[in-house]
């Protein structure tokens, strides 16, 4: 069964096979070497220097990485503008709220680009603002929202930059030269095509200064202080560990980050090209999404589950639209272990649904 679903992703054999490995205990040597080379392959993946950045691990999905990194980073006495254009932006704010974070959201339709106009009247109106949230390709479309605008617009203001990355870390470009940047909340089992339970914040070391204690078993600064040490405050999930650090490995003996968007693309075109000699539309143009993931309408007189359906039957998990989005919408993802031939087939079976 092939996984077009965004996330988790069909693995190659070498990464499911170094689930088999010995068992190990977290507090021997033999762990903290396996933690420090995921950390340090992870700060390779962007070439960034391990003395301005720090990779921080964490057994949970990609949510326990965005949840540590919202309620570290805003500081006690901070205030948060949370960017809303589709479900993960405003999963943000449902994390914010929890924590009783000061916050404000700017909200658009859920097929609508981040509109920077009203966001920077927003910081502009003098509410006090010390953060910006945003997601960097918001699943619920496929659209991948502007850093580079975004963070140009932070740093004229003296603003930091918080990025949820858990659908675009290893596959889209990510300033981390940008000051604005604090941190990127990310997960293994995405782009990098590791395993689910294992996920991490890229953190400015600078901005862990200020970082705030908010949570205990997510606390950013302690997970971050004590990996540095070669410790760990809790029993991660070995194993998957092991999974996260070969598929780095093998993400490196493919040729990196380049290689990886490079094939996403080329798979997310033949899946575009495919579906529209069929007369399947994207949900959105496709310069305006990401190479991850994209959005199509539903044909006339097919609805999603006949079509799930249909297609888990010849072999191919998809994913459905969200929320009100749910009707019109179905979702595909070119991560993992397919190849062109793959996408051959996926189009022939939407073509016999059609037919």
């Amino acid at each position: 069964m092939l996984l077009l679903n965004p996330g988790p992703v069909t693995l190659t054999e070498r990464v499911r096979n170094s689930l088999l490995q010995a068992d190990l205990c977290h507090r021997e040597s033999e762990f903290f070497d396996l933690q420090d080379e995921a950390r340090s392959r992870l700060l390779g993946v962007y070439g960034l220097d391990g003395s301005q950045w720090q990779a921080v691990l964490m057994t949970g999905s990609g949510t326990s990485a965005l949840e540590s990194m919202i309620a570290a980073m805003v500081p006690e006495n901070g205030k948060l503008l949370i960017l809303e254009n589709g479900v993960y932006g405003e999963r943000i704010t449902q994390i914010a709220t929890q924590y009783r974070i000061a916050h404000e959201s700017v909200k658009h339709d859920w097929m609508q680009a981040i509109d920077l106009a009203r966001v920077t009247a927003r910081l502009d109106a003098g509410e006090g603002f010390t953060h910006v949230a945003v997601i960097h390709h918001e699943t619920t479309t496929g659209r991948l929202n502007d850093l580079n605008a975004l963070g140009a617009v932070c740093r004229a203001r003296g603003v930091k930059l918080l990025v949820d990355g858990v659908s675009s870390f290893g596959a889209e470009a990510i300033d981390f030269s940008d000051t604005s940047l604090d941190a990127v909340a990310a997960t293994a089992n995405k782009c990098l095509h590791g395993v689910p339970g294992v996920s991490f914040v890229m953190v400015r070391r600078s901005a862990l200064d200020a970082a705030a204690s908010r949570t205990y078993y997510l606390d950013l600064r302690r997970l971050a202080t004590l990996q540095d040490a070669r410790s760990t405050p809790f029993t991660p999930a070995v194993h998957v560990f092991y999974a996260l650090v070969e598929a780095l490995r093998e993400f490196e003996d493919e040729g990196g980050l380049v290689a990886r968007h490079e094939r996403y693309a080329a798979l997310a075109e033949q899946v575009r090209s495919g579906f529209a000699a069929l007369g399947v539309e994207g949900a959105l143009p496709a310069d305006e999404c990401s190479v991850v993931l994209r959005a199509y309408r539903l044909p006339v007189g097919v609805d999603y589950a006949s079509l799930h359906d249909a297609l888990k039957a010849r072999g191919f998990v998809i994913y459905a639209g969200q929320g009100g989005l749910s009707a019109a919408l179905f979702r595909i993802s070119t991560m993992g272990a397919i190849v062109g031939g793959d996408v051959v087939r996926l189009v022939e079976g939407v073509g016999g649904v059609l037919k």
